[in-house]
């Protein structure tokens, strides 16, 4: 204790690690690659930009943001829907091209016409040489309608072919391709058992026509968890094990991003992608299932074997 008028004051506390020798060593070798994420705010972590930014760190990436829309989310269901004004989001990304520099792009949520204008405008600002990697969000894992029906058509002729990839699901796809398939209202299958091979792989080349570089089918609605690249050469089909008893809530946000952030490290696309099959499977099966009453959200940094510095007596 000390004096100090009349009575006595706590003297604060040392921070046993304001010594920096004590810390871990960082190295400063190189500049991390900066990747962007135009996207929607996930309000329970699990999906959306919180997802993207988090794969961007555990793919040795730094991660900056560009907002879309706010929701009110959690992992049984999205509540509200708050868009972000189209010229703050142009806004967000002119601030970080800038001044960070950007080595890849990852587009997300995009929700409706006028914002996926404004991503289109946006994208004007980062260099023609970065990646884009595009996920066409349209559900969330609760079910919930994260892209407008007539929004689609503005997807398909002003994204698409600015994409380097775009990463959709079967149902995705399926709506890209304008294949027509039944859906359930909101987006989703009817029931209908995934298609063989040489469908899927002709919704990709469908979709690669529509002006992207190379396209990503993911397998997560197939009967075998298997990944279907077109280059516009060649398919790649890329496999991997399905944890059944995992937690996928944000899987398709973790992959996408961990494919760009490959590509922004230099990765070559067949490279990336099998990476980022890699990653999100991993993070699928150590999914933190015991976090909310739905679909838990995947656990692509290892959360759960991370503990926190202690201090040192």
């Amino acid at each position: 204790m000390v004096a100090g008028a009349g009575r006595d004051v706590d003297r604060p506390a040392a921070n046993p690690w304001s010594d920096s020798s004590s810390l871990p060593a960082v190295s400063r070798a190189r500049r991390p690659p900066v990747c962007l994420t135009i996207a929607g705010s996930d309000s329970g972590g699990g999906a959306g930009v919180q997802a993207d930014l988090k794969a961007f760190a555990a793919c040795g990436a730094h991660g900056a943001s560009a907002l879309t829309a706010l929701t009110a989310q959690s992992t049984v269901a999205v509540t509200g829907v708050h868009a972000v004004p189209p010229a703050f989001i142009v806004e967000q990304v002119r601030a970080v091209v800038d001044d960070l520099g950007v080595d890849a792009v990852k587009l997300g949520m995009l929700g409706d016409v006028v914002t996926i204008a404004a991503v289109a405008e946006a994208l004007d600002l980062v260099p023609a040489d970065v990646p884009v990697v595009l996920d066409p969000v349209m559900v969330a894992e609760s079910g919930a309608r994260l892209l407008d029906r007539d929004a689609v058509r503005a997807l398909v002729e002003r994204l698409l072919p600015r994409a380097t990839v775009v990463t959709p699901n079967l149902p995705e796809a399926r709506v890209l391709a304008g294949a027509g398939a039944p859906t359930d209202g909101a987006g989703g299958r009817t029931g209908a058992r995934p298609p063989a091979a040489e469908a899927v792989e002709a919704l990709a080349r469908a979709i690669h026509g529509l002006g992207p570089h190379a396209v990503v089918v993911t397998g997560g609605h197939r009967d075998h968890a298997v990944d279907l690249l077109f280059d516009g050469t060649s398919t790649t089909e890329i496999a991997g094990p399905r944890h059944a008893d995992g937690a996928a809530h944000g899987s398709g946000c973790t992959h996408a991003s961990a494919l760009a952030a490959h590509l922004a490290h230099g990765f070559s696309l067949h490279e990336a992608a099998f990476a980022a099959r890699a990653i999100a499977g991993e993070a699928v099966r150590r999914g933190l299932r015991e976090i909310g009453a739905g679909a838990g959200p995947v656990d692509v940094l290892g959360v759960v074997d991370r503990t926190p510095l202690r201090h040192r007596t």
